[in-house]
């Protein structure tokens, strides 16, 4: 059995690579899936945008479950969905097989993030929360570099279903791997934690809708810059050369971005990070060729760093401080917000492409960013002086901290 907090983070490190590898893998495998059981470029977009149906339903009430419960269990039923959803995808025979599945992987991925996460903010201090959410997400830089890559050669390598069957046994080794791990007995809040009363906490509900943004102008520069560079004569290949060198710097960045924001604070980094993407958004914008757009989006992912990786340890640390201690609820609400973004972004991002041209486009979505940042700056920190009630070695020596205000904090 594994019982130490060190076991646990590299244990929801390897849950979240999974599932990304999951998710990044289908990038170059379900269009041509899809493509030959009769789907329209039309049902392909929908089948891509039905994970976000999951994700958005999935995240709150399972993070609520989790504060009910304990986390092990749900980590382990939401691993167990991204096998079956894996294996799903390896033996369909007719789109409704395939829509299915990537309905049960959007729930699986819900559960796999909100679930971890407020795994480790159970178990670290909010001194330590960036620091833990930088490696976790270096592990998910990792896997974008290595999911399609990965995909791709296996579909090459064995047809198909050898993708999907790689996945699905990686999924499994993790469900083992959680059964094997020993967590303290969970105690539940004496009574649920409604969802009107973590969003009456100005710093969580500011920390959403940062969230909101940042997630919305990533997936708002998805296909924008392909639409752009499309025009500047750059093929997909390089495309995607460029978004693995973003790849690989934000691998690097992320335990960098976290540890800043453990010394500094979690929302002073937010901030900082914020305006930082919100002027490279705006110089993108101005990329005059393919060389200049690459140097410029690295850049702007590396910027990203270091509002992505502290919102997660921030997020915690206002849960802590508002005396709630329902992380569960709290990310739930976290992965809410990501998921409007990346429904959003697209959407609006495009609309406006098409009528103001991507030079426009980015220089009005830049101040955007820049209210983020102005709002975040509006609520107080919560941050507590005091290190994780946890020792390093043995998760049985963790005593359950008493709520810290009443219930009436709005």
């Amino acid at each position: 059995m594994f019982r130490s907090r060190t076991a646990a983070v590299a244990l929801v490190t390897l849950a979240t690579f999974t599932d990304i590898v999951a998710y990044s893998v289908a990038i170059p495998v379900l269009p041509d899936l899809s493509r030959k059981l009769g789907a329209s470029p039309t049902m392909i977009g929908l089948l891509f945008a039905s994970f976000g149906v999951t994700l958005l339903t999935v995240s709150i009430p399972m993070g609520a479950v989790s504060d009910r419960i304990g986390r092990k269990g749900p980590m382990v039923g939401g691993l167990v969905a991204l096998a079956l959803a894996t294996l799903l995808f390896a033996f369909a025979d007719g789109l409704p097989w395939l829509f299915a599945a990537r309905l049960v992987q959007g729930a699986a991925d819900a559960v796999t993030w909100v679930v971890g996460f407020a795994l480790v903010s159970d178990l670290y201090g909010d001194d330590e929360r960036g620091r833990v959410s930088g490696i976790i997400m270096m592990g998910t830089s990792a896997a974008v570099m290595i999911g399609p890559t990965f995909g791709g050669w296996l579909y090459e390598l064995g047809g198909i279903r050898t993708p999907f069957i790689a996945v699905a046994v990686l999924a499994i080794v993790d469900v083992v791997l959680f059964l094997l791990l020993d967590l303290p007995a969970h105690h539940a809040p004496t009574e649920p934690v409604p969802l009107g009363m973590v969003l009456r906490v100005p710093a969580i509900a500011a920390c959403a809708l940062v969230v909101i943004g940042i997630s919305s102008t990533i997936s708002m520069l998805e296909p924008v810059l392909a639409l752009h560079l499309a025009e500047l004569g750059v093929n997909p290949a390089r495309l995607g050369l460029m978004y693995g060198a973003a790849a690989v710097v934000t691998t690097t960045l992320n335990p960098i971005a976290g540890r800043y924001s453990d010394r500094r604070g979690s929302r002073p980094t937010m901030m900082l990070g914020l305006v930082m993407m919100g002027v490279m958004v705006a110089v993108l914008g101005q990329s005059w060729n393919y060389a200049s757009a690459l140097v410029l989006f690295v850049i702007a992912a590396g910027t990203g760093t270091f509002v992505i990786t502290p919102s997660l340890a921030f997020m915690g640390e206002a849960t802590t401080g508002a005396g709630i201690r329902s992380f569960g609820v709290s990310y739930g609400l976290y992965n809410l917000a990501w998921g409007a973004g990346l429904l959003g972004g697209p959407a609006l991002g495009g609309f406006l492409f098409e009528r103001i041209g991507f030079r426009a486009l980015l220089v009005v979505w830049a101040p955007l960013l820049l209210v983020a940042r102005w709002m975040l700056g509006r609520v107080e920190s919560n941050r507590h002086d005091t290190h994780s009630d946890v020792a390093a070695g043995d998760l049985d020596d963790r005593p359950e901290r008493a709520v810290a205000r009443e219930k009436g904090a709005g």
